[in-house]
């Protein structure tokens, strides 16, 4: 186990992506059978710039591309794998995030939504409140939704 603590953190990227009310997207991940939810994210390839990994990595996973966006997050936001996974995910090569952040503005309408790509990773998906997107993510990325939530509310109070 000792090893696996010394692996990388992958490079990645995270949506916040707000509706006309300023609710946040998030879907039902595939992989986990508990009621576990999470805004878009994943990884970036070589060489690719930030953003349009967030533009492509939304793309692939909920079929939007009617976005505008309102702001990168600075910084860094971490996280790691819990032991139970170390190994596991993306072949064992990493202990967990490195991500950028980005608050995207959805200017089209739902259904312009679709999860059932050709990879897909959600089952379900929903607009929720930002309080609530805390209440149902993964343990390991608690802390970071907390933060990204903060800095939200920091921007909309900002743009009012």
């Amino acid at each position: 186990m000792e090893k696996k603590s010394l692996l990388p953190l992958r490079i990645g990227v995270g949506i916040i992506l707000l509706n006309h009310k300023n609710n946040i997207f998030v879907g039902k991940r595939i992989d986990n059978p508990n009621n576990f939810w999470q805004m878009p994210q994943g990884g970036v390839e070589k060489n690719e710039i930030f953003f349009e990994a967030a533009k492509r990595e939304l793309m692939e996973e909920t079929g939007i591309k009617s976005i505008k966006l309102v702001k990168e997050f600075d910084g860094w936001f971490e996280y790691n794998l819990p032991k139970n996974l170390l190994g596991k995910i993306w072949n064992g090569k990493y202990r967990g995030q490195k991500q950028k952040w980005f608050v995207m503005k959805f200017l089209g309408n739902d259904n312009e939504i679709n999860i059932k790509t050709k990879h897909p990773e959600f089952l379900e998906w929903k607009w929720i409140e930002l309080d609530k997107i805390t209440d149902n993510v993964v343990d390991f990325k608690v802390n970071i939704y907390k933060k990204v939530k903060q800095k939200v509310k920091e921007l909309l109070v900002e743009s009012f």
